[in-house]
């Protein structure tokens, strides 16, 4: 897919979403359970549609409440529920819906002080907070966003007792009864007016803010931040940071600049992304133009996306961190200056994450953990301290407290940002030169992701490659070493393909929510060796769809 020719321009009026209409149809469109395009489906994290594509409309929210509140019932989980939401215009509506379902079965729900916002990993954290030394009484959380997706979309997530994305035995559970649900015309559910449910003794305001902030010293070493006196820049990208970073800089005496506060559900504030479209993707040089170019008044800065699990770093050397670089560089720093740590606590990463981790981690004598895409399968080994870090590729990661002990089970942007201002203030290094360095040391890295426009039957086709697909042995001139279905990490299925030699390798997966297939190539060898992985690379895949009969 090329660069479209808005990429990193301000968004012109005529792409702006219909906001009016969006929520119009929000209440108004209901959705065709025998549609499988408007069915529930619980992706990587939680439900996401649009109302104008009938696939995120208050019959989904009333049905996935409805299932969420049975399955809670199932497990005895009987503790408040923390529940937050986003900026996208869908977000609110959505939480509303949310509330008059929890509210008429009694459920206990915390939700920000006037309806305000909240960020995804705070809601973890909030979870994790209440949930430690209990035996019983446990709460859970529901987060409502669509993360860093177009303004037209809405997104709606489950977190169990554990804090971070839902697994997939439980997602299934709560999938399965919401379009069944759905199926039976939405009968039976119990819902309040709102109004009527903001007043009852279920809902209870809840200061997210202040805990979290006050608690960011036991995972960051902020009095070093402070003492180094960093002129920072922050760009929530109209997000649900908006609320946390003058506290955070007034709680911890921060030089600190909130380069833009505009908080507006058509994000006419922004640039436009690679593909022409508005997305609060904060790891995207399109998305970020606007702070780039403010990179030189700052010693650090940074922005993330609108439920603040992602982090883009934006550092004088570089410009915006490629996530994987910053991955990289976080890992090299935090396993050398976290004592506290237990020895044995391990990296863990998303097996298309760049294998810089995989050499870092083998530098420092960590044990790498590889799993396949989704946070949630980081979440055991954070809660218990076996895995110092887990991140992903796509600019998410959490890591644990000062202490060894879990600081959240969702990713978190905030930290990110704010150890990229660790680093900083301890080494006096910017991180991009601390990636430079581990070029140095294990060679550069040559790094894509292509997504690859794909019908439905070439998305399944994907999904289900077998190793025995694979008949060659060599890739791009080096002998195979691994062919994977199975992700080394856990032996869980990675819905897709990956392929490695000794200085290269390539995976293959469909994309979850697009109907694109999205191929990931790296090389320590070169652009020219990387070139001959994608075009090996997408013979396999070929070669796949001509076995399943598919052009």
């Amino acid at each position: 897919m090329g660069v479209h020719e808005l990429a990193g321009k301000p968004a012109p009026r005529s792409i702006l979403a219909n906001i009016s209409g969006l929520i119009s149809a929000y209440y108004s469109n209901k959705p065709d359970a025998s549609d499988s395009a408007q069915k529930v489906v619980f992706g990587t994290s939680g439900h996401r549609g649009s109302s104008f594509r009938n696939s995120f409309n208050e019959g989904h929210i009333l049905a996935i409440s409805q299932a969420i509140f049975e399955y809670r019932k199932s497990k005895k989980i009987n503790g408040p529920l923390f529940m937050g939401m986003d900026t996208h215009a869908l977000s609110k509506a959505a939480l509303a819906t949310a509330i008059e379902v929890f509210a008429a079965q009694r459920v206990t729900v915390m939700i920000q002080k006037n309806l305000r916002y909240t960020p995804t990993p705070v809601i973890s954290h909030a979870i994790l907070t209440y949930n430690r030394g209990r035996k019983r009484g446990f709460a859970d959380g529901v987060v409502i966003t669509p993360s860093h997706n177009p303004p037209e979309d809405g997104g709606f997530k489950y977190n169990p007792p554990e804090g971070g994305p839902a697994d997939p035995e439980t997602t299934r559970v709560i999938e399965e009864r919401a379009n069944e649900i759905l199926s039976q015309g939405l009968e039976n559910i119990r819902r309040l007016p709102f109004e009527k449910a903001l007043k009852t003794d279920a809902i209870h305001e809840y200061d997210y803010v202040t805990p979290y902030v006050e608690d960011l010293r036991s995972v960051i070493d902020m009095e070093a931040v402070s003492k180094a006196g960093l002129r920072i820049g922050v760009d929530p990208l109209g997000g649900a940071s908006v609320d946390f970073w003058d506290v955070i800089a007034e709680r911890y005496e921060l030089s600190l600049d909130v380069v833009n506060r505009i908080v507006d559900p058509t994000f006419s504030f922004m640039t436009v992304d690679k593909d022409g479209k508005i997305r609060m993707d904060c790891s995207s040089p399109y998305a970020m133009a606007g702070l780039i170019r403010l990179k030189d008044n700052f010693d650090i800065a940074f922005g993330n996306d609108t439920d603040v699990d992602r982090h883009g770093i934006v550092t004088k050397l570089a410009g915006l961190m490629n996530p994987n670089h910053y991955l990289s560089a976080a890992i090299q720093y935090l396993f050398r200056n976290r004592p506290g740590w237990r020895r044995d606590a391990a990296v863990g990463k998303t097996l298309v994450s760049t294998s810089m981790i995989d050499r870092v981690a083998a530098g420092l004598g960590r044990r790498l953990c590889e799993m396949p895409v989704g946070f949630k399968w980081f979440v055991d080994g954070l809660i218990d301290g076996s895995y110092g870090f887990g991140g992903e590729e796509s600019a998410g990661a959490s890591f644990l407290r000062r202490d060894g002990t879990v600081w959240t089970t969702d990713k978190d942007g905030i930290i990110m940002d704010l150890l990229a201002c660790e680093i900083l203030a301890k080494t006096g290094k910017d991180p991009a030169l601390v990636y430079r360095e581990l070029e140095e040391r294990f060679g550069k890295s040559f790094y894509v992701r292509l997504d690859v426009a794909a019908t439905p039957d070439q998305r399944a086709v994907i999904k289900k490659l077998s190793p025995d697909m694979v008949t060659v042995k060599e890739l791009a001139g080096e002998p195979i070493v691994a062919v994977l279905t199975r992700a080394p990490g856990n032996n869980a299925d990675i819905g897709g393909l990956k392929v490695v030699a000794a200085n290269g390798w390539f995976a293959a997966r469909p994309s979850g929510t697009e109907d694109i297939n999205k191929i990931y190539l790296e090389s320590f060898l070169g652009e020219d060796h990387l070139r001959m992985l994608e075009i090996e690379a997408m013979e396999i895949v070929n070669s796949a769809y001509k076995a399943a009969g598919i052009q």
